[in-house]
């Protein structure tokens, strides 16, 4: 049997519906008069021989789409399986879910009225961003769902033959259309692009999502053993909410101008009333029962009248016509105050008027009303069914649909402050020298600068030009489609004061005795300094009285009971500086010692992780993740990013999305549970792996400083190929100098990953390992035995485990043969190499059996893709040859070489399954 078949047998189901795809798309290409490309099909050819062809852009395309095909057929498998396990096994046999999360909480001997009691403190908050690691277009991703929802449909033993040969046409019908469309992006997108892209995830799928998670929760509470009354009737369900950084995201992005926010803001407004306005609407139609107006009990009596007296003469008919339906009648009134306006041909649009809602709160407050009034009748059956899943509805999307976070470089705010110093000319020339001085000064006072922003330099102008935008939301609206104020590379305390002062000058901030800032300042820890600096940084911050008044209007503004101070933490550069166990480890150590400042001023810490696709970046099972966090450092709130590719991976269908959201939320309350009970956490575990961060450090800094690494780099991946694609509206470097201190972590993980070096995300370990062997063995036993007691340590040598699976030392050294300089290849190469198999040989050591028998799944994934992998990472290498050392005759030809490489790119991202 040879190495497909046994592949085949493995992999069972997933892979027979693979090859039906596989056969849909090569009638596809036939019927397109491609017969000669369909013979060159990966995985179904017979006797396929690639070597004499030379890959052209429609080669690359096919592969691109078939990976796309297995990624389909593999996230169907995933979820056929855990429905299958959850009917054959039990509810709580999923690892991460509501019912596991019950029953390990059973097993910790946490009673029911304590989870009950924690469930309204949860609330978790995905942030889906923009970063250019989506290589594919909105228009292919669409049409990727819809063929995932005619897979899925293909499970239904319903469907006759005759039904199913029109799903058969159905399916080619979308390969078709996916075929005839240029996969990649021609031109780089623009934030609007990216924009309606996440907006369909807000108000087509996510929705749906709240109740999907709302019943599971109740299931698994009745699985429990649990009283599941007391949960519906107490309606505390933690809560989901929705941010987002298109639009806001200013760092290194000069295309985010203040107009862009403004738009951003309007957009999502407008399209949180689509899901509001349909929400109310089907509850109306639940309301819809014979209840004459002179009935209604008091309170809603008197609001009703109130309502209508807002607008007599323009309800008037909407009143005439529902006088028998009164609380059918109460849900239109509300209808009616939003404010939006329905036109010709179903057009939407905002319209504020002055009897309509601002805010949400507005909403909520009639909707209780609307609970008390349906209560006194003893229609609970309503309230817990419908009222309530409304209520969960306007709770998690408001009338903003997802707070906008808006971030921007710190030493940009440097520069804007300076340019305002200088235009006011209030301290004289010398002003820099005693800036630290001035901005606390500033601090007593709410006058501002400058009056006029007319002639200010750009970064001043900017800055003003985007805080006013804010300003005039939050007067207009309230703060709550305002996220939080992020400050990119966080050095010290003056880079967060900085923002107050800035803030002043838009008017962002109130004055009580001091300044106060509407809005929540936020660090972004990135390097492993800045994560090394963090606690001494925020205490220092918090001792200003200025910024206890400040999170303390905050938390009045939000109806929060405890002050919370946001903390954002960047995986990507830490590990750029560091290699991943230094990352790992100082993120660890970092979140530990933030908590203990924060405890110390009675502050609870919202940590805002910026995660990526990539292990190197942060990825990894986000229910493992979540069991992974230092004791004592969860408060209930967390917020992480949702980057590129993952977004699709995770939410472009429904069940899936149902289910990862269900991870976050079920893993931050059993966690943050657990903290409580267990606050220390495993002492232990953190001495040995903070050996292993600063050793690996060092070995993974030595390659970085070696004379002949970038050179190395620059040649042996396709850096220069992702610098130029166009799967972004951002560029590649932040300030557009070619350094390596300039390039953003993302291609510095994308062009690693492409050429399946991968060291960013295991360089150092073996090394690492091997002294912690020799050196202390006591702690190398001791790593062992953690493996089985510690969800950190287990987490981290998995992720690292799964990317050496990814690791191809063949296709390392094809890539490598592109360094021209022999002294540079031999220099660089061969220390990969060594480390490469140390770090194998230590790991399979401390994790024993084999990966194909630990994880049999990823394993024959893995060598299934490396199948047809091999061929495209052979084309793409000669086509790199080919751009970079010959003299093209036009200018044309040398753009379609290049176009046949970014199709590359895009064709080894889809088969990977992550870039950056």
């Amino acid at each position: 049997m040879n190495q497909l078949e046994i592949i085949k047998q493995e992999l069972g189901k997933p892979y027979h519906d693979l090859e039906f795809l596989m056969h849909c798309f090569r009638e596809v290409l036939e019927e397109n008069g491609e017969t000669a490309l369909a013979q060159t099909m990966p995985w179904i050819c017979e006797d396929c021989s690639f070597e004499s062809i030379r890959f052209t852009r429609k080669h690359f395309h096919l592969f691109s789409i078939s990976f796309q095909l297995l990624n389909l057929v593999e996230t169907n498998g995933a979820v056929q399986n855990r429905r299958k396990t959850e009917e054959e096994k039990s509810l709580a046999s999923i690892n991460g879910l509501w019912a596991n999360s019950l029953k390990i909480l059973k097993e910790n001997n946490i009673p029911e009225e304590q989870i009950l009691d924690i469930l309204s403190e949860i609330e978790v908050q995905p942030v889906l961003t923009a970063h250019p690691t989506e290589a594919k277009r909105p228009v292919v991703l669409k049409k990727y769902r819809e063929l995932y929802l005619l897979l899925v449909k293909r499970e239904n033993s319903m469907y006759n033959s005759y039904e199913l040969e029109e799903n058969r046409e159905e399916i080619k019908r979308l390969i078709n259309a996916i075929w005839n469309i240029d996969e990649f992006y021609m031109e780089k997108p623009n934030v609007e692009t990216e924009l309606e892209n996440v907006i369909h995830y807000f108000t087509n799928v996510f929705p749906e999502i709240v109740t999907i998670n709302n019943r599971r929760l109740v299931q698994a509470w009745q699985h429990a053993g649990f009283d599941a009354k007391k949960l519906v009737e107490s309606n505390s369900y933690p809560q989901l909410r929705f941010g987002t950084w298109i639009g806001g995201d200013r760092d290194g992005h000069p295309f985010v101008t203040a107009d862009v926010t403004r738009h951003t803001l309007h957009k999502l407004r407008l399209n949180a009333f689509l899901i509001i306005k349909n929400e109310l609407s089907i509850l109306a139609e639940d309301m819809s029962f014979y209840f004459r107006i002179n009935q209604l009990p008091a309170v809603i009596s008197e609001r009703l009248k109130e309502l209508i007296a807002e607008n007599a003469d323009e309800l008037k008919p909407l009143v005439a016509g529902n006088r028998r339906e009164a609380f059918k009648l109460f849900v239109l009134l509300l209808i009616s105050k939003l404010p939006v306006k329905i036109g010709r041909e179903q057009s939407f649009e905002l319209l504020d008027t002055p009897e309509s809602y601002s805010n949400s709160r507005q909403l909520l407050r009639d909707l209780d009303i609307l609970k008390e009034g349906l209560t006194e009748l003893g229609k609970d059956s309503l309230v817990y069914n419908s009222l309530f899943h409304t209520v969960q509805i306007v709770k998690t999307f408001g009338f903003h649909l997802a707070e906008l976070d808006v971030r921007q470089n710190s030493a940009y705010y440097e520069k804007a402050l300076n340019q305002i110093l200088q235009e006011s000319n209030t301290f004289g020339s010398n002003f820099e020298e005693k800036r630290s001085q001035i901005i606390r000064q500033e601090l007593g006072s709410n006058r501002p600068f400058i009056r006029s922003w007319s002639d200010l330099p750009t970064e001043a102008q900017s800055v003003l030009d985007c805080f006013a935008v804010l300003q005039n939301h939050y007067k207009k609206y309230s703060g709550y489609a305002l996220g939080s104020l992020i400050i990119s590379m966080t050095r010290n305390v003056d880079d967060l004061l900085t923002v107050y002062v800035l803030a002043r000058e838009a008017g962002l901030t109130e004055f009580e005795d001091r300044l106060i800032l509407k809005l929540p300042v936020v660090p972004l820890f990135e390097t492993i300094d800045d994560l090394i600096a963090s606690p001494k940084i925020m205490e220092e911050y918090f001792s200003y009285p200025e910024v206890q008044q400040s999170l303390e209007f905050q938390r009045r503004q939000k109806g929060r009971k405890r002050k919370i101070q946001e903390v954002m933490i960047g995986y990507s550069d830490s590990n750029k500086d560091g290699g991943i166990l230094a990352s790992t480890w100082y993120l660890y150590k970092a979140q530990k010692e933030l908590t203990e400042v924060a405890n110390k001023f009675d502050i609870d810490l919202k940590f805002f992780h910026g995660k990526g696709g990539s292990i190197s970046r942060g990825a990894g099972p986000i229910h493992w993740f979540l069991r992974s966090l230092p004791n004592g450092t969860l408060s209930g709130k967390i917020k992480m990013t949702e980057q590129g590719e993952t977004i699709e991976k995770k939410y472009a269908n429904k069940i899936n999305a149902a289910y990862n959201l269900e991870l976050m939320l079920s893993g931050s309350t059993l966690n943050t549970l657990l903290h409580r009970q267990h606050p220390e956490g495993n002492t232990k575990a953190a001495e040995i792996v903070e050996f292993m961060g600063a050793e690996s450090k060092k070995f993974y800094v030595k390659l970085l400083r070696n004379q002949h690494f970038l050179e190395f780099f620059r040649q042996a991946t396709p850096i220069d190929v992702i610098e130029q694609s166009k799967i972004g509206s951002r560029p590649s470097r932040r300030t557009g100098q070619q350094t390596f201190e300039d390039l953003r972590a993302i291609p510095w993980v994308f062009s690693w990953g492409q050429s399946r070096f991968h060291i960013t995300s295991w360089y150092g370990v073996g090394s690492t390992l091997e002294k912690l062997k020799n050196e202390h063995p006591d702690k190398y036993l001791a790593l062992k035995e953690l493996l089985r007691e510690s969800h950190f340590v287990r987490y981290v040598l998995t992720n690292i485990d799964t990317s050496l699976a990814s690791t191809d030392e063949e296709i390392m050294t094809l890539y490598a043969s592109l360094v021209k300089n022999e002294e540079v290849r031999n220099s660089i190469l061969p220390k990969i190499l060594s480390e490469l198999h140390k770090s194998r040989e230590y790991m399979q050591e401390l994790l024993g059996r084999p990966l194909q028998i630990r994880r049999k799944n990823h394993f024959y994934s893995t060598a299934l893709r490396a199948e047809a992998l091999d061929v495209l990472h052979k084309n793409q290498v000669g086509n790199l040859s080919l751009w970079r050392n010959t003299d093209f005759e036009s200018e044309a030809e040398k753009e379609r070489t290049l176009n046949e490489l970014l199709i590359s790119v895009n064709a080894i991202s889809n088969a990977m399954g992550t870039t950056g």
